[in-house]
């Protein structure tokens, strides 16, 4: 008597499969990052000895036209080396909550300028769509690259359709797509009725460049920045496609819990205060802000624009400011310099520190226990209103 066990392992395979195209993706952004830098740092002499000479040389001479020629070929390369960080995710985001559909809408303009008009853009935007977390700037970047790759794919013309949809994702579809964690998204679904491709084209899509295209047509770096621009928002993009029927891109971002009208309605309840706050910062325009935020809130507001002499004022009116707001990297006085002198006026003088810089960065290494708190520029109104009144009040 013979037994015959058998068991289905297609699942397994499936996941197998994308476990090692996961860590092949991987493994290709560490490579390209770090030769990334490398040339980078070749060609920051390249460039600048480039620009060095043009100063140097007359127009006229036909030597100009060759060195221009050198420094022009290098902004393209430097070009091409800013796609292969932001492939290895060496570029840093500027996350903030917004509506993707505003954005969508602001790309479609965009895209009515250099779309030829045999191609029919759609959009179909959902008015209910959650807010996300994201860098506007890289997610319109993903927008673009997706839709000038969907315009190439259709010589003839065709339709170009963009779609935008809250998506839930339960523990079963993750359980069936590696890296996938189950939870609330918004969905970006990109479609164009293009020529298509094939599946091993779609298996390789994403790698830095494979391309399709005709020698000299292509870098093939676009959809490989897409998706590390999409992994490094803890989203995932999925690719379907046929051949003579047009090609799909799904990209999910992780929805944030607030709604458009969550939003307006979180901003009229947000704290506010009757205090002083003296804030020092070099540039004009973060003064002019942080000044209409804080007024427009209650807040008595001395800005300055010199370290020196907001050291003078706090020390001849220290007794009627309750809080200071200190820039991190000023051209006369260090932000570390000024709160030293700060604290040798009056110890116990409340300060809160900002930067370009995350807290994670160079923001980290400037952060002592004297310090009440932590802004990172470009600050949004609630997390700059929230951070003073959590000073003052500490």
């Amino acid at each position: 008597m013979a037994l015959l066990i058998m068991d289905d392992i297609t699942q397994y395979k499936k996941l197998e499969t994308q476990f090692f195209q996961a860590q092949k993706m991987e493994s290709i952004g560490l490579l390209a990052g770090g030769v990334a830098h490398d040339f980078n740092n070749l060609l920051t002499g390249i460039t600048g000895y480039a620009s060095l000479l043009l100063n140097k040389l007359d127009k006229d001479r036909p030597e100009y036209t060759y060195v221009a020629n050198i420094d022009q070929a290098g902004g393209r390369a430097a070009e091409l080396i800013q796609q292969l960080l932001t492939f290895g995710r060496k570029v840093p985001t500027n996350p903030k909550p917004f509506q993707l559909n505003s954005l969508i809408e602001e790309t479609r303009s965009l895209l009515l300028r250099t779309i030829p008009k045999s191609i029919v853009i759609e959009t179909y935007l959902d008015p209910g769509l959650s807010i996300t977390e994201a860098d506007p700037v890289q997610i319109q970047q993903v927008v673009m690259n997706i839709c000038i790759n969907a315009r190439d794919a259709m010589p003839n013309g065709g339709r170009l359709i963009i779609e935008t949809i809250n998506a839930g994702l339960d523990e079963t579809y993750c359980n069936n797509h590696h890296g996938v964690l189950p939870g609330r998204y918004v969905c970006i679904a990109i479609s164009d009725t293009g020529i298509g491709m094939p599946r091993e084209v779609t298996e390789r899509i994403f790698e830095p460049f494979f391309t399709t295209k005709g020698l000299g047509k292509g870098t093939g770096l676009g959809l490989s920045v897409v998706y590390a621009i999409v992994k490094n928002h803890r989203g995932f993009i999925n690719v379907y496609s046929e051949i003579g029927r047009g090609t799909m891109f799904k990209i999910y971002l992780p929805a944030g819990g607030e709604t458009r009208q969550e939003m307006e309605e979180k901003i009229k309840n947000l704290p506010t205060g009757d205090e002083t706050v003296l804030i020092i910062d070099d540039e004009p325009l973060v003064l002019s802000v942080a000044q209409n935020i804080l007024e427009d809130f209650g807040y008595k507001v001395i800005p300055v624009s010199d370290p020196r002499e907001a050291m003078t004022i706090y020390q001849n009116q220290q007794q009627d400011i309750d809080l200071v707001i200190l820039d991190l990297i000023m051209p006369q006085i260090g932000g570390m310099e000024c709160l030293d002198k700060l604290l040798g006026i009056n110890p116990g003088v409340k300060v809160i520190l900002t930067s370009g810089y995350s807290l994670n960065g160079h923001g980290k290494e400037a952060m002592r226990p004297e310090l009440k708190g932590f802004i990172r520029k470009p600050f949004q109104v609630a997390e700059f209103l929230t951070a003073v009144r959590k000073a003052l009040d500490a």
